[in-house]
């Protein structure tokens, strides 16, 4: 094997985080408390290698190979053609009482196992090891130089014989099992938090990895890891043109619409249509045989659809199409890293080219996140590189009166910002539309009275007569 050959982890999540894969005859460490999935990780190595046609060995101190093959098939993890050293506790209690069980004492059990472990090496030659688990063979030592001098032995016994050994800790105070650490080539840290489950590379000898906390997910199809998302690695050529709403007046407020690849913030108060906007550029390209992507954290599908047929929006014929995706998500449903890693599936396997997030304020909430600003920066830089045009709303609190953009100094993040406003005339509540930012171009300054009807979003004439449009109480100016 060649020293730039790869060892697949086999999680797509995690050899991307590692820039290919283990570095091959090497030794590596899965820390991690109790049911953070560290056994999980060592059988989709073993399994990715066996259907490689590598030859695949699992070292077992712990629970039993009959139990770990059970296991395997509830999450969808195929264990087949995986060979098995199996020195977890017997279950003879009977023969043992009166005697010793078997990690009593160290100077009897530890060489029978080395032996036994050896000589499958011996015998298989491994491609893949995985040793579950070195927390065990603490145990087996007497002494924290003898486990530093066992483990470094077995390192190095896989490692002269072409294999590549994953390892397991438990995440302990234990001096010996920390050290652990800087006797491998690589460690992956594993924990488990009441939001979400995290991994963390900490080091990784001979190669770049991709640094941070990466969210992963354990179901039954077994692990699954989203990279955290890193803008800067992609980037895509893309002719920057005018995006029409199908709108005309919109587009005079826009000069000519919304270029590609750009950011727009629709803000406004609740009831103002801010969704009913956002759909409107949807539609419009759809016309186009564009693909778009509506991530609604505060309605259902189903509402979204209603609300559009309303407005003579024929929503259900864009979906039918597969112009429009509808995805709901629910509180508490996903990690960060696992909904930016569906706005890129998106993206760069299913050809959307158009993103709106409904809304600003109910991601925050729904993917259970302190920095919403962090996430939101690496979200709409990603999209302008790929040459996507997003759309985020925002629902400003006031009904009228003080002017409010984004309320979480959001701004900085849009090319282009469309308001909503509502004005009270004579006796009614009106809605006015207007842009306050444009970055790839001018735009009309002026405001513009604003409907939501039967036959769609109607943008009426500009409000020239009138000033203090944006306090909600305009007054007439004389001519």
């Amino acid at each position: 094997m060649s020293t730039d050959a790869r060892v697949p982890t086999g999680l797509a999540g995690l050899d991307e985080i590692l820039k290919g894969g283990f570095l091959p005859n090497n030794a590596y460490l899965v820390r991690g408390g109790p049911g953070t999935g560290k056994s999980t990780f060592g059988m989709h190595f073993l399994s990715h290698g066996a259907r490689l046609g590598e030859k695949a060995l699992y070292i077992t101190l712990g629970e039993s190979e009959k139990n770990l093959r059970r296991n395997a098939g509830r999450m969808d993890i195929d264990l087949e053609g995986v060979y098995f050293v199996d020195e977890s506790p017997r279950q003879d209690l009977e023969e043992e009482s009166g005697s010793y069980g078997i990690f009593h004492s160290g100077d009897v059990e530890q060489q029978p196992i080395l032996e036994s472990v050896v000589e499958k090496v011996r015998e298989l030659e491994p491609n893949r090891v995985f040793l579950d688990s070195i927390t065990m063979l603490r145990f087996l030592s007497r002494d924290p130089f003898q486990l530093r001098k066992t483990a470094l032995s077995l390192m190095n016994y896989i490692g002269d014989r072409g294999g590549t050994l994953l390892m397991t800790s438990e995440t302990a105070d234990d001096k010996s099992e920390q050290d652990a650490t800087f006797w491998v080539d690589g460690n992956l840290h594993l924990e488990y938090s009441p939001d979400w489950r995290k991994l963390r590379v900490t080091k990784f000898r001979g190669s770049d990895f991709m640094h941070g906390t990466h969210a992963f997910r354990i179901s039954e199809q077994g692990i699954t890891i989203f990279p955290r998302l890193q803008p800067r690695n992609y980037e895509r050529k893309f002719v920057s043109e005018a995006l029409s709403s199908g709108i005309p007046e919109l587009d005079n407020l826009l000069h000519g619409g919304l270029e590609k690849g750009t950011i727009t913030i629709v803000t406004g108060p609740t009831g103002t249509g801010k969704t009913n906007m956002g759909v409107q550029f949807l539609k419009e390209a759809a016309s186009r045989g564009e693909r778009s992507a509506l991530y609604t954290f505060e309605e259902s599908a189903e509402t979204v659809i209603r609300r559009s047929e309303s407005i003579n929006v024929p929503i259900r014929h864009m979906i039918e199409k597969g112009n429009l995706r509808i995805v709901p998500v629910g509180p508490l449903t996903y990690s960060p890293d696992e909904f930016l890693n569906m706005v890129r599936t998106d993206v760069e396997e299913n050809g959307t080219t158009m993103v709106m997030i409904d809304s600003i304020g109910a991601y925050s909430l729904a993917v259970r996140e302190e920095n919403t600003l962090e996430r939101l920066h690496t979200l709409t830089v990603y999209l302008q590189n790929m040459g996507i045009t997003g759309l985020l709303l925002h629902e400003a609190s006031n009904i009228t009166g003080q002017f409010e953009t984004t309320g979480m100094n959001a701004s900085y993040l849009a090319d282009n910002i469309i308001f909503l406003r509502y004005m009270e005339m004579e006796g009614e509540l009106r809605k006015v539309v207007g842009v306050l930012k444009k970055r790839m171009s001018d735009f009309e300054r002026s405001i513009r009275h604003f409907e939501i009807t039967s036959e769609g979003l109607q943008v009426g004439g500009r409000l020239d007569n009138l000033r203090g449009i944006l306090t909600g109480l305009p007054e007439q100016m004389q001519s």
